[in-house]
């Protein structure tokens, strides 16, 4: 997918995955590194060395109340081998800044700790447009459940229990998509269903390619 230009204020749908589709995250260690990642690389001010300072100290820095942020993170879901992000652009550059800084600091992590070298990730991050609400409202739906529209059984992270609990803290702007509901509880429904579609949609088009398949 061509990302072309990435325009300040809009969202998109930003994804990635494992050189030859390896693992990219094998333990709680790696996905709590990947996550404190996220908001740590946040910020339009270049955080050099602090940034290995932060995590030796076992805590985040703050540094994002202190800076402005490079995007805004609306849903995101971390699974063994890839990963979705939603995220809307802040400022120019942002969301690529913000993809180097990520992939580039989570690969030195990864490397060092298994002592291997070369790329983690499969090229450069892929983008697409999401240039409707209604494309947000359901898009956001896939990312937050993706795990399950994957089938993943193994360990994920996801931004669903941000969507669907109230909690102290949030990395994700949700009240983007959650103040289109009444409440949480119609947001889950709707996620829920959307989910069930896309699932449905995926097994018709299997069903298809089998029979086109079959035919020749």
């Amino acid at each position: 997918m061509n990302r072309g230009t990435l325009v300040t204020g809009e969202f998109y749908h930003i994804y990635n995955r494992g050189v030859d589709k390896r693992k990219v995250f094998l333990s709680d260690t790696d996905f709590i590194r990947f996550l404190k990642s996220m908001e740590e690389f946040n910020v339009v001010e270049p955080i050099g060395s602090l940034y290995i300072k932060s995590f030796e100290k076992n805590k985040l820095s703050g540094s994002t109340a202190k800076s402005g942020k490079l995007v805004d993170i609306i849903a995101y879901c971390l699974n063994s081998n890839h990963f979705h992000f939603i995220l809307r652009q802040c400022i120019e550059n942002g969301i690529s800044e913000f993809m180097k800084r990520l992939s580039g600091g989570y690969t030195w992590y990864f490397n060092n700790r298994r002592k291997r070298s070369g790329v983690l990730f499969q090229g450069r991050f892929k983008a697409v447009h999401v240039d409707s609400n209604p494309y947000l409202l359901h898009l956001s739906a896939y990312v937050n459940l993706n795990n399950n529209a994957h089938k993943v059984n193994g360990a994920y992270r996801s931004s669903w229990n941000e969507y669907v609990r109230e909690n102290k803290k949030y990395m994700c702007k949700r009240d983007i998509v959650l103040n289109q509901f009444k409440d949480i509880v119609e947001y889950r429904k709707f996620a829920e269903d959307t989910l069930k579609n896309i699932l449905e949609r995926k097994a018709l088009y299997a069903e298809l390619e089998n029979f086109l398949f079959d035919e020749k």
